[in-house]
């Protein structure tokens, strides 16, 4: 075993193999000690023994001397041959009782010294164990807070589907039941967006061809008195806002083709139902919109010589920033529409006053308004459509 001086410091180790080093000096040191105090305790026997000796020799009590069993050698014709009375006798026995001491005195004071060093490396080892720990907790922390994090976002989500999920159970048998009622007509539903969500929609099972012109027709009405919303949008592959009606804070109404804007002279504001048409041709990009059977308005310049792309989706109630997805709620649609129908081609004025004032009811070419062709979403309802007459106040 060497002494704490000669130690050999190796090159730097991981913490795990340093503190295990580090805890097998300490045990080998613990193990010195242990053996220097038996000797300790041998030697003091034979301290007692010498000094027990050394009394009687002073006081004449023993005529006669021989060897004690303390293992220090006392030599046959030297100490062995002489009287324990006699004043040589008694000086070699105060010279082993000095000498039993001394030795003592010296592997205390090493057992010192062997105690501070193990103390030294039980606290360097205390100390790199203790950091270690700090920094495994901080790790084991960061995973806890990262793994609720994910476990919350995930039963999140699980939640907003469980509970999509039943709406859309509700909402389902809700239109099986009407679809028995006698007055049933799939043409007689309407739409309703009660909050602003990016959540709550409805999309129509159907796409559209590539088209050079078409005429949108739709009965909205608004919930709001400023900003309502996005009441449909068509979006395809590489162009989210091929078709939106948009109606975006106190901004007017907009159309956007092909993300080109153009604001319609149209009002929704009085929360009373109103019938929209929309008409555009790729020619010289005209359009004109016609509320309640009035045209309000019509220009040219509306990306102009671009085709509709065909094989989007159309969203309602949400406009889309990808296609059937990335809602905002701020764009969402707050009311209720009914009687979405769509044309390739540019209706005339007396065909948009005859669909407006229920004198000449016309279905789109394109897209007919059917309940079985409109799927709801997020908390979005179908409910029954009173009649035009009813709507209008006939």
């Amino acid at each position: 075993m060497e002494c704490p001086s000669d130690v050999q410091r190796d090159s730097p180790q991981p913490a795990g193999e340093e503190v295990l080093s580090l805890q097998n000096t300490a045990e080998q040191l613990r193990q010195t000690v242990l053996q220097q105090k038996k000797q300790i305790l041998t030697d003091q026997e034979a301290i007692r023994e010498l000094t027990g000796k050394l009394n009687r020799c002073e006081n004449g009590l023993d005529k006669g001397y021989q060897e004690g069993a303390d293992g220090w050698g006392h030599k046959e014709g030297a100490m062995g041959d002489l009287p324990l009375d006699s004043p040589q006798a008694v000086q070699e026995l105060e010279e082993a009782v000095r000498t039993l001491k001394d030795r003592i005195e010296k592997i205390e004071v090493r057992n010192y010294y062997y105690y501070l060093f193990e103390s030294a490396i039980y606290s360097m080892a205390l100390d790199s164990l203790q950091s270690k720990l700090l920094e495994l907790e901080a790790q084991l922390l960061a995973k806890l807070l990262e793994l609720e994090k994910e476990q919350t976002t995930a039963s999140g989500e699980r939640d907003k589907q469980d509970i999509e999920k039943e709406l859309s159970i509700l909402q389902n048998r809700i239109a099986e039941l009407e679809q028995g009622h006698p007055g049933y007509h799939p043409e007689n539903f309407k739409l309703s967006f009660s909050v602003r969500t990016n959540y709550m929609y409805g999309r129509m099972k159907k796409t559209l061809p590539e088209l050079y012109a078409f005429t949108i027709c739709l009965w909205l009405k608004s919930k709001t008195t400023s900003g309502s919303g996005t009441p449909f949008s068509y979006s395809v592959n590489g162009q989210p806002n091929e078709i939106v009606l948009l109606e975006w804070g106190h901004n007017p109404m907009e159309l956007l083709i092909n993300d080109k804007v153009t604001q319609l002279p149209v009002s929704l504001k009085d929360g009373k139902w109103h019938h929209i048409c929309v008409a555009w041709t790729t020619r010289d990009g005209m359009w004109t919109v016609f509320q309640d059977g009035k045209k309000k308005g019509s220009k040219d310049n509306l990306s102009a010589w671009h085709p509709i792309k065909p094989n989007g989706v159309i969203i309602f109630g949400q406009e889309q920033d990808a296609v059937g997805g990335r809602f905002d709620a701020t764009q969402s649609f707050v009311g209720e529409l009914a009687q979405f129908n769509m044309w390739d081609r540019v209706l005339t004025v007396s065909e948009i006053e005859g669909i407006a004032n229920c004198t000449m009811p016309l279905s789109g070419n394109l897209i007919q308004w059917d309940d079985r062709q409109v799927d709801v979403f997020g908390g979005a309802t179908k409910s029954l459509f009173e009649s035009c007459e009813e709507r209008l106040g006939h």
